[in-house]
C-alpha cells in the first residue's frame, strides 16, 4: 500500500527521492560527487540560515524600533511572527550540526525553506485570513536558488510544499483568501509565481550541471595524474634496476652520453660449469627457470655487499664492487661476493638435485664506466680491468676463483689464497693468478687478531 502511494502521490515521491541518503554504491565519481555536493550544501546552508537570521532579527529591531519611537506603525502580529521565525531558524541550526543533519543537509534545507514561507501562514491561517507572502516567497526562491544552487528537484519540492500548504491546508480548512494588493488577481499571481519558480529551478538546474560537468573533468585529471605518477614511479623503477642510482638522476637531468673514470674497483666475472650442456638435455623454460633462480639469488647477494650489478650474459653474470659510488673495501666486498656466491650454488644443488659448479675471476683496477647510445641504455664498463676479470674466469678452474696478482695485494692479509701458478692469458701472455680459498680465520673485523 505504502508502494502504491508513493507512485500516485508525485509529492511524496519527489519527498522520498531527495531525503534518501545521498551516497549510493554506484560509481565511485557518482558516490564521491554526491559527498561532495552535500558538503557543498552543508556549507552554503549554514550561510544561508545566518544571514536569514539576521535579516529577521534586523526587522524584529526594526519593530521594537516603532514599539518605542512610532508607535502607530507598531505591527504586534509582525514582530510575534518574527520571533517565531528567529527561533526556528535557531533550531534549524541545531539541526544542521547534528548527526541527522550531518547526514540528511535535504531535510535541513526543506526545514529551512519551510520555516521562513509556512510559519507565517500558519499564523494567518489560526487567524481566519490566507494571504500570499508575495516578497517573503519571491526573496526564498531566488535566495535558496542563488545560496544553494545543487539539487533543482530539491527546490522544486520546497516550492510545491508551499503552494500545498497555502492552497491545499487552508482551503480544507475554510479559511478567506485574501489579497492585499489589488491589481494582483489569481491568474496574475499564478503566471507571476510559475516564472519566478521556473526560473529558479532553471537557474539552479544549469549551475548544478556545470558543476557536475567540472567536477567530472576535475576527477578524470587527477585520475590522469594518478596514473601518469604510477607510470612515473614504475619507469623510474624500470631504470634503478638497470642503471645505478646516482647515474639514472644524471641521465635525467643531461641525457647525453656518461662516463666516468675510476682508478681502483674490483670486477666479477662468474659463469655457471654445465649450463650449456644441460641446455640439450630439458626444456627452454625449465632452463630459464633454474637461470632465473641462481641468478635472483646472486641479485640478493650483490644487494647485501652493496655492489653494481651490470649484466648477464647467457649464463655468465657481472658485478662490480668500487662503483658509481668509491668504496675502499671494494676488493674485500668482491671477494666475500665470490665466497657466498660458491655456498649459494652448493645451496641450491641441495636442493634441487643438480650438479652445477661455478667459475669465477676477480680483476682489481681502472675502468671507464658509463652509459652511451640513445636506445636500450645499460650501464657498462671498459677498458684492461675488465677484460682481465672476464681473461680471469675463462681460463679459471671449474669450482674456484681465480684473481689477478693486484687483486691477490689488495686481499692477502685478510683471505687464504693458493698460488696458482704461470697460466697463458690471451692476450697477456703468461700471468702469476692465485684461487681464493676463503677468509682469514686470524682475521676479526676487517683486522688481524694477533694470534
Amino acid at each position: 500500500m505504502q508502494h502504491d502511494f508513493l507512485e500516485n502521490n508525485p509529492v511524496a515521491s519527489l519527498l522520498t527521492k531527495v531525503l534518501k541518503s545521498p551516497l549510493s554504491p554506484h560509481a565511485s565519481r557518482d558516490a564521491e560527487y554526491e559527498a561532495w555536493r552535500d558538503r557543498f550544501m552543508r556549507k552554503r546552508l549554514d550561510v544561508g540560515l545566518w544571514i536569514g537570521l539576521m535579516a529577521f532579527l534586523s526587522s524584529s529591531l526594526l519593530q521594537v524600533s516603532n514599539l518605542l519611537f512610532r508607535p502607530e506603525e507598531f505591527r504586534p502580529d509582525w514582530l510575534r511572527s518574527q520571533v517565531s521565525i528567529e527561533l526556528s531558524l535557531l533550531l534549524c541550526l541545531l539541526l544542521q550540526h547534528s548527526k541527522l543533519g550531518r547526514r540528511y543537509p535535504s531535510l535541513v534545507f526543506l526545514t529551512f525553506y519551510w520555516v521562513v514561507t509556512i510559519l507565517p501562514q500558519i499564523q494567518r491561517t489560526l487567524s481566519g485570513v490566507a494571504q500570499p507572502e508575495l516578497l517573503v516567497w519571491t526573496i526564498m526562491f531566488f535566495g535558496q536558488a542563488t545560496f544553494t544552487p545543487v539539487r533543482w528537484h530539491l527546490h522544486l519540492t520546497a516550492q510545491v510544499g508551499v503552494f500545498l500548504y497555502y492552497l491545499g491546508v487552508n482551503s480544507a480548512l475554510g479559511v478567506t483568501f485574501s489579497n492585499s494588493i489589488t491589481w494582483m488577481k489569481p491568474s496574475v499571481m499564478v503566471l507571476y509565481f510559475f516564472w519566478v519558480c521556473f526560473i529558479g529551478n532553471l537557474s539552479v538546474y544549469l549551475y548544478e550541471k556545470l558543476q557536475k560537468a567540472e567536477f567530472k573533468a576535475r576527477w578524470d585529471l587527477e585520475e590522469a595524474y594518478a596514473q601518469l605518477e604510477e607510470e612515473q614511479k614504475l619507469s623510474e623503477s624500470l631504470l634503478l634496476n638497470v642503471l645505478p642510482h646516482s647515474i639514472a638522476t644524471r641521465l635525467k637531468q643531461n641525457p647525453k652520453n656518461l662516463a666516468d673514470s675510476y682508478t681502483n674497483v674490483s670486477v666479477l666475472f662468474a659463469d655457471i660449469v654445465g649450463f650449456t650442456e644441460l641446455s640439450s638435455q630439458i626444456s627452454p623454460w625449465e632452463l630459464v627457470e633454474l637461470l632465473n633462480q641462481i641468478f635472483s639469488e646472486f641479485d640478493a647477494l650483490a644487494e647485501l655487499h652493496q655492489l653494481e650489478k651490470i649484466k648477464t650474459i647467457g649464463d655468465a653474470y657481472m658485478v662490480v664492487s668500487g662503483l658509481p659510488e668509491p668504496r675502499d673495501d671494494h676488493a674485500q666486498a668482491i671477494a666475500d661476493m665470490a665466497l657466498d656466491m660458491q655456498r649459494a650454488i652448493a645451496t641450491f644443488n641441495q636442493k634441487t638435485g643438480q650438479n652445477f659448479s661455478i667459475r669465477i675471476g676477480i680483476a682489481t683496477g681502472p675502468v671507464i664506466a658509463g652509459v652511451i647510445g640513445i636506445k636500450k641504455f645499460i650501464y657498462d664498463l671498459w677498458g684492461d680491468t675488465v677484460n682481465l676479470a672476464s681473461r680471469m674466469e675463462s681460463h679459471g678452474i671449474p669450482g674456484a676463483i681465480q684473481v689477478t696478482r693486484e687483486t691477490y695485494q689488495f686481499l692477502k692479509e685478510e683471505y687464504l689464497f693458493q698460488e696458482r701458478g704461470k697460466v697463458f692469458i690471451k692476450g697477456k701472455g703468461e700471468m702469476t693468478t692465485y684461487l681464493l680459498i676463503g677468509k682469514n680465520p686470524g682475521v676479526v673485523d676487517g683486522e688481524l687478531s694477533g694470534k
